[in-house]
């Protein structure tokens, strides 16, 4: 009898056991190929000698020192790296643990900054229906899923919720794509309008939308436009790269892709790989210079900020990832997955839309193909094709409301960066196969 508190208290899991590579094993011996990188994150995939020999390394010197007394070579180091390669004037790095914190991290020193700089009356958040930015209460807020937040709803600060930018389901069929984007842009000045337009705390989105909606990508002229808006209102525009950051889409930083730079950028998942709990908040020289020409301090903090393992194995993934070329073969497996994935189901009846950048694929299962209409929930799609390619070996991420939280239903892949050509194929061959087998 297990004493651990799981994810679903209803669910019989398997033992892992080891990972080598792109698979892991559970404790019966059988392999399972890691098309998800959990969730997307093990991106050198798993028993990395190098980033596990980085770790050992650093227990050897140093375990643990409070930030409140001590800096670390490996946190020192590390912020050096992620901002050389940082878009911008993004240099100030301050570490976390995970996701999560990351974000609500973000928030925060969004409203200090303003504070700081004058204007306390700033105190409205805008985000995005059908976005994810965390499990903690400051950010399950900002999330946009009704799914995640209903339960929760007493607790939860007020947030303004704007369009996402969905071409497949939201786009009309009188516009096109460029058109498409201005206007879902265009209900972010609407509504800082409407609050007042020098009440906007700040603008949370994600690059590629990961979790809620499967690898959404924006179209073209989207966040120039929302990188407009929040200049001409003073409004925070930070960006949520925690699942599409770090190399998964192509470029280190999803946001280079869209050709703008936010105020604060957001990242972990592949920033540890998954060897170790590791995240960070990554601000521009403006928002840092204005907490330390004033109160000198950023009211927050958790024990673990800048912990010196964590550092270690984050430095060494993210040259690991710069060293060996990763970022190119992302984008060329990346190319490879999409192309793949078409020949084998772009033509299936119930796939609506194969979607994505670099190793960053999602596609969209629906009920009735030519009027993209979703399965009810009630049909447990995603759950069914969870398990079903689990089955088969293959470890991917189906989610259930991709419309509105309650309805519609997607997978998400997202492998390791190290993925061969052949193992492509071996995913798309067994995501084929579970597809098959719970839609017909």
């Amino acid at each position: 009898m297990s004493h651990v508190f799981p994810r679903h208290t209803k669910a019989s899991l398997p033992t892992a056991s080891h990972g080598e590579g792109c698979y892991l094993y559970d404790t019966n011996g059988k392999q399972y190929f890691d098309g998800s990188g959990g969730a997307a994150v093990s991106c050198l995939g798993h028993g990395d000698p190098e980033i596990i020999e980085a770790v050992q390394k650093q227990l050897s010197y140093l375990a643990f020192a409070h930030t409140g007394f001590f800096t670390s070579e490996p946190a020192e180091q590390l912020a050096e790296l992620l901002a050389k390669h940082a878009p911008g004037d993004l240099d100030r790095v301050y570490f976390v643990s995970g996701g999560s914190e990351a974000t609500e991290a973000a928030l925060k020193l969004a409203r200090q900054y303003h504070v700081e700089n004058n204007e306390p009356q700033r105190k409205h958040i805008i985000a995005r229906r059908q976005s994810y930015h965390g499990n903690t209460l400051g950010v399950l807020a900002a999330g946009g899923n009704q799914w995640r937040r209903q339960q929760f709803s007493p607790l939860l600060i007020d947030v303004n919720h704007i369009a996402p930018c969905y071409e497949y389901a939201e786009k009309r069929d009188d516009e096109n794509s460029y058109d498409y984007g201005q206007r879902v842009a265009q209900e972010l000045e609407d509504e800082i309008l409407q609050l007042g337009p020098d009440t906007v705390i700040a603008f949370i989105a994600e690059p590629i939308v990961g979790a809620t909606l499967g690898a959404v990508p924006p179209v073209d002229g989207y966040f120039k436009r929302i990188r407009e808006i929040c200049d001409k209102y003073g409004v925070i525009l930070i960006l949520d790269e925690v699942m599409c950051g770090m190399g998964r889409t192509g470029p280190m930083f999803a946001c280079e892709t869209e050709g703008i730079i936010p105020d604060i950028l957001c990242i972990a998942k592949g920033l540890g790989a998954g060897y170790q709990p590791i995240g960070a908040m990554i601000c521009s020289s403006k928002l840092y210079q204005t907490i330390k020409d004033g109160s000198g301090y950023f009211q927050h903090g958790h024990t673990y900020i800048g912990h010196p393992v964590a550092c270690a194995a984050g430095l060494a993934v993210v040259n690991a990832i710069l060293e060996k070329g990763l970022l190119p073969r992302v984008e060329q497996m990346g190319n490879l997955l999409r192309s793949e994935l078409q020949s084998s189901l772009a033509q299936h009846p119930n796939v609506g839309d194969i979607r994505g950048r670099g190793l960053f694929a999602g596609i969209e299962l629906v009920a009735d193909r030519e009027r993209k209409t979703p399965f009810e929930s009630s049909c447990g799609v995603a759950s069914k094709l969870k398990s079903s390619a689990f089955e088969h070996g293959l470890i991917c991420y189906p989610m259930p409301g991709t419309r509105d939280g309650k309805s519609g239903d997607h997978v998400l892949l997202a492998p390791p960066f190290i993925t061969s050509a052949t193992q492509v194929g071996e995913v798309v061959e067994k995501l084929t196969l579970a597809v098959n087998e719970v839609c017909g």
